[in-house]
């Protein structure tokens, strides 16, 4: 498949936020990225459910929720029922993940999970089969606008082959860090979903920083 491109809603201007939503909604882009944090997993808060129900209604394209918080099997349905379509969760804040991925796999939408930079990705095998996205971060979560970790390269390379050699059909999307000068890179390497956020926001010309991108 063609690589998707995720912008990261984190960076966008909330003071305009439906501006830019319908800068998204009528650019190249194929899904909305929406980080929520709860200052403890990540020493950062960005917006919940309220505002995720807000772009939910402003937009048809995916709604790619990634749940950067402690916890998150408390939230799963509510999570659901607000309209995401994919809904990542870490694997390093919750010891319930079995039951997480069961719930998500009975409300029929599609799974995801997270791993931190420095969390092995043989952490993963155990799930690599049951989810439908990897989201593996190009940088600490908690912040937008940091600088790409270099070793992600190498730890895509480690994440395709665990995936090639479970045979599963997971999708590797990459978050943080992810602009014009990693991008190639990064597809070549097979990556099929990139998430930016301040790449897109912060340039002069949204739509072409996402064409950039695509």
């Amino acid at each position: 498949m063609s690589t998707k491109i995720a912008p990261s809603i984190l960076a966008a201007d909330f003071g305009n936020l439906s501006r830019d939503c319908e800068i998204v909604n009528k650019s190249n882009a194929d899904w909305f990225h929406l980080d929520v944090m709860d200052g403890l997993f990540v020493p950062n808060i960005s917006f919940g459910m309220p505002i995720v129900s807000s772009i939910r209604k402003m937009t048809k394209k995916p709604l790619d929720v990634h749940l950067m918080i402690i916890e998150p099997e408390r939230y799963i349905d509510k999570f659901v029922e607000i309209g995401s379509d994919i809904l990542t969760v870490h694997i390093e804040a919750t010891s319930e993940m079995d039951r997480i991925l069961d719930r998500i796999k009975e409300s029929s939408i599609k799974s995801g999970i997270a791993i931190n930079p420095d969390t092995p990705i043989n952490k993963l095998e155990d799930y690599i089969n049951r989810v439908d996205l990897v989201c593996l971060m190009g940088v600490h979560a908690g912040f937008g606008g940091q600088k790409f970790i270099e070793k992600t390269f190498d730890r895509l390379i480690e994440l395709k082959s665990l995936i090639n050699s479970k045979d599963s059909s997971a999708v590797i999307e990459i978050d943080g860090g992810v602009d014009n000068t990693n991008s190639k890179k990064l597809k070549s390497l097979g990556a099929d979903i990139l998430v930016a956020g301040s790449y897109i926001f912060k340039s002069s010309d949204i739509n072409r920083a996402i064409d950039s991108l695509k």
